[in-house]
């Protein structure tokens, strides 16, 4: 199936990086279908090592407030939602229940190198996984990096296996906030078909 023209702007062509929002709430139950949808997305061995903290308000958001950098304060102090995208490093321990027919769990066992790439390249698959299921139930996506991870990390993941990835807010965007829309590489300019 093909989607039309319409899903395929919510997803991509008309949407933007959102810069301020608007004082909509996003429910819990919306974040529930959020998660539902992008968990689907493809990893490697189906490892899924993505772990996500959404920090709505109060005590948790001043904490996430002090972890990010001056440009991203007031982005992350308006939204009424940002989603810690966090990465697992301990993802592998759950491979037997999640790809159950190979020993994958042998695959990264002592090998450092490998856990950290497989954590990193599929949390930020499924990051994206997550940007797309925000923007299809009609919510706008304001993902960054520029924040101190090691403060995150004490701050949401101390005393766990997860470290942060990068950080998305969501919401309902304010349309006067956003940014024109940057120029990108065309086809030829990026691709090459062999």
């Amino acid at each position: 199936m093909i989607l039309d023209q319409a899903s395929l702007a919510t997803l991509f062509t008309d949407a933007r990086t959102q810069n301020g929002w608007l004082d909509t709430p996003v429910s819990e139950a919306q974040l529930q279908q959020i998660y539902d949808l992008m968990k689907w997305g493809p990893t490697s061995a189906n490892c899924s090592p993505a772990r996500i903290v959404f920090v709505k308000g109060g005590e948790a958001k001043e904490k996430l407030l002090a972890c990010m950098g001056a440009g991203n304060l007031e982005k992350v102090r308006s939204a009424p939602v940002t989603a810690i995208i966090g990465m697992d490093m301990a993802f592998y321990e759950k491979l037997p229940a999640l790809f159950p027919h190979a020993d994958a769990r042998s695959w990264f066992v002592g090998n450092q190198a490998l856990i950290d790439a497989t954590a990193f390249r599929n949390s930020s698959l499924q990051g994206a996984y997550f940007m797309l299921a925000a923007r299809a139930l009609g919510l706008g996506c304001g993902p960054m990096s520029g924040f101190d991870g090691d403060k995150i990390n004490a701050a949401f993941f101390s005393d766990t296996t997860v470290k942060v990835n990068f950080v998305c807010s969501i919401g309902y965007g304010d349309a006067t906030k956003v940014f024109g829309r940057s120029p990108r590489l065309s086809f030829d300019e990026a691709c090459k078909i062999l």
